[in-house]
């Protein structure tokens, strides 16, 4: 009985333990915005199922394409905390870039008539990977951010805010052509979140993490044959990707052919993320 009052005695009078719950809740915030993303998912799923009122579709779309993405942005800003950055920077290239990638895609796609065929799917990933590129090439020009860092932070969120306006748009296509499936809507919803960060998110990271880095480390402008060969992987992965997600394969070489390419993409992305944390500490 007195051991048992000797720990509660403990446990009251040494308060570190409140010092690491705090250190937690500002270190892992990514972590908050997952969860409270999925909490206002799914109030908004069961809203819907016990009204039964479409009014709040509009709702279900937004949250479920934004939650993981928006984590990923989050999760990434906190693994560079160097950056010298500020989070306003981070989301006009999430909001900002991402609609421009997406107009200018959407346009150009139409313009060129692009297709399933070879020549389609290759049109798609230049045109897509190029578009994703603009916004955070402003911010190179003009923008006064130097470290890899900056160029990893911009690209992930410029490739993630472009992969969750795409992903709405997918969204709205299955609740139309569903008649409006939610269950249908929902796997889309789910199926693009997961796959992102190893999607558009990596590819553009990994392209401006070398556009960064040739500049604050051999003082390279933005054409040259490292940036190149860059873009010229994010596009092959992307091909890749389209024709594993697009094409009639066989199911287990479509989910094997995605997996290899999200885990060599998320590879690449971790390796630039950690070149660029090396680059911070040394100064």
């Amino acid at each position: 009985m007195k051991a048992r009052l000797f720990d509660v005695r403990l446990i009251l009078t040494d308060m570190s333990y409140l010092k690491n719950i705090k250190i937690y809740l500002t270190t892992y915030r990514w972590t908050w915005v997952l969860i409270g993303g999925l909490g206002l998912f799914l109030g908004a799923e069961q809203l819907i199922k016990l009204t039964h009122g479409t009014n709040f579709l509009p709702l279900l779309v937004v949250l479920g394409a934004f939650i993981m993405p928006v984590t990923f942005v989050v999760f990434i800003y906190e693994r560079l905390p160097l950056a010298n950055i500020t989070i306003r920077w981070v989301l006009a290239s999430f909001f900002v870039g991402g609609m421009i990638g997406l107009l200018m895609a959407g346009m150009l796609e139409y313009a060129t008539g692009s297709s399933l065929s070879p020549a389609g799917l290759l049109r798609v990933g230049v045109i897509e990977e190029a578009a994703k590129l603009i916004f955070p090439f402003l911010l190179f020009w003009g923008g006064g951010f130097r470290a890899e860092a900056n160029g990893v932070l911009f690209g992930v969120a410029a490739g993630m805010g472009f992969a969750a306006l795409e992903t709405m748009g997918y969204g709205v296509v299955s609740l139309i052509q569903s008649q409006g499936d939610i269950n249908l809507l929902e796997q889309v919803l789910l199926f693009r979140g997961l796959l992102s960060p190893a999607g558009h998110a990596a590819w553009t990271g990994i392209v401006c993490a070398i556009l960064w880095r040739q500049r604050a480390e051999y003082g390279r402008g933005p054409v040259n044959m490292a940036v190149i060969g860059a873009f010229i992987l994010a596009v092959g992965l992307h091909i890749v990707w389209d024709i594993a997600s697009g094409l009639n394969l066989p199911v287990v070489w479509a989910v094997i052919v995605l997996l290899t390419v999200a885990v060599l993409s998320l590879l690449l992305l971790i390796r630039a993320i950690r070149h660029a944390r090396y680059q911070l500490r040394r100064g």
